[in-house]
């Protein structure tokens, strides 16, 4: 017989104590956002899932739960990723000419997990910017995303930055399609050497080189000196490599360090340019990822350029966050005295309890309310 509390795997409680850190991280960063000027906007839980997939996505398209909807009888999906429900906002509700910033919070549910320590149901923020194709959106997007770890408490992170077209351009040049394509990007992201050398058998020797050559492009700014020298002569090549530079002298002019991973590729497929990973001491996965995205609103007919970051709040949870103050214990009482001193303090900011059978071992309180001489007074315990 199946125990009916059993959860499924993957998916766990959030408990007082987590539940408390991750509203207080995300009211944070909530601010933060504002203070650049990105609006908030709350997408559907479910949608048709037409919406929620980007063009040419099996990644997302597999990590989807879908339904039927019974009143339409259409396949829905619970979203898996926010961005291409933002995405379709700003395409089809908004329609803004102008640059765009916009911003989110909220559960996603995945098939699957990210890794062994994952859950299949994030808690998401993130941020946004539509109708800027500048690096400046990018640069202001990362250096966003480094404000918003700082609020969480995540202060010793580590940049790592990839670019999407240098695959892209050393696969055009090869002619991979389908599976093919698909092999070969898998075992670049993993740094598979041996199946890229396989897949590369019958392609020209300078491309090649250059595959195998990306799966080790990685470290400092000497990186993209490496990667002039052993890449092929390709225009998409070169402009990728230009842009990685003049990101690290943005961010650099920003007091951010960037480290360069060649190989650095997203899990979703809609990324059409940088892409960047954040790491920090006492994480094993990335605490935030972001890219851009040009194409992203293409399928809801307005493709614009856009570039963004999200970060999961329950990964952040195991950063040391300061406890609650200890509260005050009061009885349960009818006397108008007492309960306009409870409404007093609790207008100070205070946390005043009343009891109504409270164990005082289960709660966080070191006050009590009592009465002496006809005054009611807060006494220690």
């Amino acid at each position: 017989m199946m125990r009916n509390w059993i959860l499924p795997e993957y998916i766990s409680d959030v408990l007082p104590a987590e539940a408390r850190q991750i509203e207080s991280m995300r009211r944070r960063m909530l601010d933060q956002f504002a203070l650049y000027g990105y609006e908030q906007v709350e997408p559907p839980l479910v949608e048709y899932v037409e919406s929620l997939l980007t063009q040419h996505d099996a990644a997302l398209d597999l990590k989807t739960f879908k339904l039927v909807d019974e009143l339409s009888g259409r396949q829905m999906g619970l979203r898996a990723d926010i961005t291409p429900q933002v995405a379709r906002i700003d395409s089809h509700i908004l329609n803004r000419q102008g640059v765009t910033r916009l911003c989110y919070t909220g559960s996603v549910l995945c098939t699957r997990p990210d890794g062994l320590l994952s859950t299949r149901q994030p808690r998401q923020i993130g941020a946004e910017i539509y109708g800027c194709a500048s690096l400046a959106a990018d640069v202001e997007i990362i250096e966003l995303m480094f404000a918003s770890l700082a609020e969480a408490g995540v202060m010793d992170v580590t940049l790592e930055v990839g670019h999407i077209g240098l695959f892209t351009a050393l696969a055009d040049a090869a002619n991979f399609q389908g599976e093919v394509r698909q092999l070969a990007f898998n075992a670049l992201k993993q740094k598979d050497s041996p199946t890229l050398k396989a897949l590369t058998e019958d392609v020209d020797a300078k491309l090649a080189q250059g595959l195998l050559a990306l799966a080790n492009c990685y470290g400092d700014l000497g990186v993209l000196q490496r990667a002039r020298e052993v890449l092929p002569n390709l225009a998409a090549v070169t402009t990728a490599l230009n842009t990685l530079e003049q990101l690290h002298t943005a961010l650099s002019a920003r007091g951010i360090a960037v480290r360069f991973d060649l190989a650095e590729l997203p899990g979703s497929y809609y990324h059409t340019g940088l892409v960047f990973n954040a790491y920090a001491k006492g994480f094993t996965n990335a605490v935030s990822r972001g890219g851009r995205y040009d194409s992203v609103g293409e399928k809801f007919g307005r493709s614009r350029p856009a570039t963004g970051f999200s970060i999961d709040l329950r990964s952040l949870t195991s950063v040391p966050f300061p406890h609650r103050k200890a509260g005050i214990l009061a009885p349960a009482s009818d006397d108008v005295a007492l309960l306009q001193l409870i409404r007093s303090l609790r207008e100070q900011g205070e946390t005043v309890i009343v009891d109504l059978g409270v164990v005082q071992s289960e709660v966080q309180v070191d006050r009590t309310l009592q009465q002496k001489e006809g005054v009611w007074q807060v006494l220690s315990l």
